[in-house]
């Protein structure tokens, strides 16, 4: 069973290669937004577009998620989104969930150095049967069935990172838009979409800031 940010970051990424199909700030800031769009969709914290609050403490049993919940509700205040996307969000995490793909077989972990020099990691893929079926679940909704919570959430992360075109070329905007907008998701769904995408845009804003100063 993969998280959304662990189905992003597989869908981030080329198969063979396994080099990023984004930058780092688009991607981490999409990592940080998928995490609370995943303990918001499974009932532990509430987003409404101006706070995160926590309405179930309970553990999900995953590591990543758990820490995250456990942090939000440690803090002394009750933050906006784009807050805890942009505290989230760091390239620790991105390590931590490649990592964590490899270890279980998903990827392999290859190290390298550009020009000699530079070393760098690389994630080809390993067991292609876990994005495939990733993959045909976000193309069945991009090709018009009905998505449930899981993919509409994963859809918009994608799209508000602007790596959903790179992932699926020739996608349409309107079917994402229809995704993202439509009824169907539910209204505490829809006030996440809303604040997941306006969140991981404020947070990539707000690091290249600060790599920037």
């Amino acid at each position: 069973m993969t998280t959304i940010a662990e189905e992003v970051l597989l869908l981030a990424h080329e198969e063979t290669e396994g080099k990023p199909l984004v930058g780092a700030t688009q991607l981490d800031s999409a990592l940080g937004g998928a995490l609370l769009a995943e303990l918001a969709v499974n009932g532990r914290i509430d987003l409404d577009g101006k706070k995160v609050t926590v309405r179930d403490a309970t553990p999900l049993g995953d590591e990543e998620l758990d820490a995250t919940l456990a942090r939000i509700a440690g803090e002394a205040k009750e933050r906006k989104p784009d807050w805890w996307v942009y505290r989230l969000s760091s390239a620790k995490l991105r390590k931590r969930l490649l990592t964590g793909l490899a270890e279980r077989g998903v990827l392999n972990e290859e190290h390298r150095k550009v020009l000699g020099i530079f070393p760098v990691a690389r994630y080809p893929e390993r067991d292609p049967r876990v994005e495939r079926e990733i993959r045909e679940r976000v193309r069945s909704v991009l090709d018009g069935a009905d998505p449930d919570e899981r993919v509409a959430v994963l859809i918009a992360v994608l799209h508000a990172a602007k790596i959903d075109r790179k992932a699926f070329p020739g996608v349409r905007k309107e079917r994402v838009k229809e995704i993202v907008e439509s009824e169907w998701v539910g209204r505490a769904v829809a006030k996440t979409i809303d604040s997941i995408n306006a969140a991981i845009v404020a947070g990539a804003v707000a690091a290249a800031a600060a790599a920037g100063a």
